[in-house]
């Protein structure tokens, strides 16, 4: 019988995920050398070569892309196993997380909360980006999890609809009360790789505006500013200008599209960590604030 332990195999899978040791090494809390070490031990156990080099790169070979296709499920079951045992109050570890701007606004503070209260040894990382930036990372196991706008169509992705955000179009209340579109005003968007860009052209279309310029920002909050500060108007999620709404602060000066902007939840469609997994299922649950 082969001597390979637990810990073995967690290291190979996890190489396997990532693609490098050294990210092996920092998902598992441990060296580099250490990572070598273990996957020297596995070979000589096995008599066999599980990977090989290329160039600066460590690449499995076929039986080791065998082996790991195979000891998978396994260990997917048996973390899971023990995990469900305990009701998850043991599941432990770091769980990288990626957002955009309106999810990590709407939504995302209350399943932090969430996960800090009921999974106490799990650490979340959490980085906000853009849609396509995020697509490109889950798909290439640089994060675990997305909060993102959709829909999103990729065999590799497995996603879960958690609601959608309603828009406003809004100024400043000295802008507003000037007559708004009547002076020609200059409009801010998001660039055009955001769903609120197609919104603010297609609601600009639709009323026969022709706005003085368009100015663009790839953060919602420095747009809420600008429009705050008389700097022109903009389509924004009202969750997030909805207390400067009732402050007054800001005006509604366009009926609201009747388009909103969907988001979704998104994981690897073979991920198989169960910590993910149970994050992605608390995460289907969540409900935009929109």
């Amino acid at each position: 019988m082969k001597r390979i332990a637990i810990y073995h195999l967690e290291t190979l899978l996890w190489i396997a995920r990532l693609g490098t040791f050294r990210a092996a090494a920092e998902r598992l809390n441990t060296t580099q050398p250490a990572i070598s070490a273990r996957v020297r031990e596995i070979e000589e156990q096995l008599g066999i070569a599980l990977f090989r080099r290329e160039g600066r790169n460590m690449v499995l070979t076929a039986r080791g892309r065998r082996l790991v296709k195979e000891c998978e499920p396994l260990w997917a079951g048996f973390e899971k196993a023990l995990l469900t045992a305990s009701g998850f109050e043991g599941a432990t570890g770091t769980v990288r997380i990626a957002s955009g701007e309106i999810a990590a606004a709407s939504c995302l503070p209350a399943f932090v909360h969430a996960v800090e209260r009921d999974l106490p040894g799990v650490t979340l990382e959490i980085e906000l980006d853009l849609t396509a930036r995020m697509l490109t990372q889950l798909l290439g196991a640089m994060i675990d999890m997305a909060f993102l706008a959709g829909p999103v169509a990729s065999p590799g992705i497995r996603t879960a609809e958690i609601g959608s955000v309603g828009l406003v179009w809004v100024a400043s209340r000295a802008t507003a009360r000037a007559g708004g579109f009547v002076q020609s005003l200059p409009v801010w968007s998001i660039p055009s790789y955001s769903p609120l860009h197609g919104v603010m052209m297609e609601t600009l279309a639709l009323h026969g505006i022709t706005p003085r310029s368009i100015g663009t920002c790839n953060n919602v909050r420095t747009l809420i500013e600008i429009i705050g500060g008389g700097g022109g108007a903009a389509v924004l999620p009202e969750p997030m200008v909805r207390g400067l709404l009732e402050s007054g602060e800001l005006a509604e000066i366009l009926p609201r599209p009747t388009r909103t902007i969907r988001f979704e939840a998104a994981i690897r469609s073979t991920e198989c960590d169960p910590v993910v997994l149970e994050l992605f299922r608390r995460a289907g649950e969540l409900r935009m604030d929109g």
